[in-house]
């Protein structure tokens, strides 16, 4: 990147009740990323500027936005892999904006608190085994760093806020297939994930797989086997029969499954919707340019 080029970078600027994209000029520098632009512009051009970081790692999830219209890590973009050009960087549109490039995701803390946790079995004599290959599975899905980017960019969420109520969203059905490939673990989730985590709504665009930093095959690994384990515990008779055969329990319903999390009385009151509130403002009223 020549030392003299002039970077001319477009922010957001504003809060729940509207805004607009302002300009800032300054010289690039060799070797910048996107978090290190707006850091100079907080410093030099705007000290108010609000935005979120931490790690600048790209390991926090923190720096969440969209630059150029994709969602990004704002640390993990490099000025160098954009085209020459104005640059424009705005607040992740699937969530409330609370001012400027930082956003309420608040929202995906509530869908947590909903999924039930991890119940393995009583340890027997010996301690617990587990084979390499059920160890390999599950590993692609810790790695996710909740930057929210797959939440974000999901249409489900984005373009219906409505559906906040009754849908899960990619980040937990990566959380909710570790538990249910997790060979110690004893819950059967599989009707609470149709009936409460909504995961019939997803579409499989893989719009999620695209923009997740830590390349998680989201939709391959995670959705697809859940949607035919769903299948299977509602429409298999060999699975029905062979449940009643050798007496193991049914999938967990919505209510059966809030026993195991801190919302029983908020999820009982409906079998077929968690009871997460629905943020107070959509990503249309937040004053950005439509798509």
């Amino acid at each position: 990147m020549p030392e003299e080029r002039e970077i001319v970078m477009k922010l957001w600027r504003g809060d729940a009740g509207g805004g607009a994209f302002e300009t800032y000029k300054l010289p690039a520098q060799e070797g910048e990323v996107v978090l290190d632009v707006v850091h100079r512009i907080q410093a030099t051009k705007a000290p108010d500027l609000a935005v979120r970081w931490n790690c600048k790692a790209g390991k926090c999830g923190s720096c969440s936005a969209e630059i150029n219209g994709r969602p990004r890590l704002m640390c993990m973009t490099r000025m160098s892999s954009l085209p020459i050009g104005e640059i424009t960087v705005s607040p992740m549109r699937g969530f409330p904006i609370m001012r400027d490039l930082v956003t309420d995701v608040s929202y995906n803390f509530e869908v947590a608190k909903q999924i039930p946790s991890f119940t393995p079995a009583p340890k027997p004599p010996g301690g617990y085994r587990m084979s390499q290959v059920d160890i390999d599975r599950g590993q692609e899905f810790h790695k996710c760093i909740e930057c929210f980017l797959c939440q974000n960019v999901c249409h489900v969420i984005r373009d219906h806020e409505d559906n906040k109520r009754v849908y899960a969203g990619p980040r937990f059905f990566v959380r909710l297939a570790e538990l249910e490939m997790h060979p110690l673990d004893t819950l059967d989730r599989r009707a609470y994930i149709s009936e409460a985590m909504g995961i019939g709504l997803c579409n499989i665009t893989k719009c999620c797989t695209e923009v997740c930093p830590e390349d998680i095959h989201i939709t391959d690994n995670a959705i697809i086997p859940l949607k035919e384990r769903v299948v299977d515990a509602r429409y298999d008779p060999v699975a029905w029969l062979g449940r009643k055969l050798l007496g193991r329990p049914a999938p967990l319903s919505a209510v059966q499954a809030a026993r195991y999390t801190g919302a029983a009385s908020s999820a009982a009151r409906s079998p077929s919707a968690r009871a997460v509130p629905a943020s107070p403002e959509t990503a249309s009223s937040t004053g950005l340019p439509a798509d």
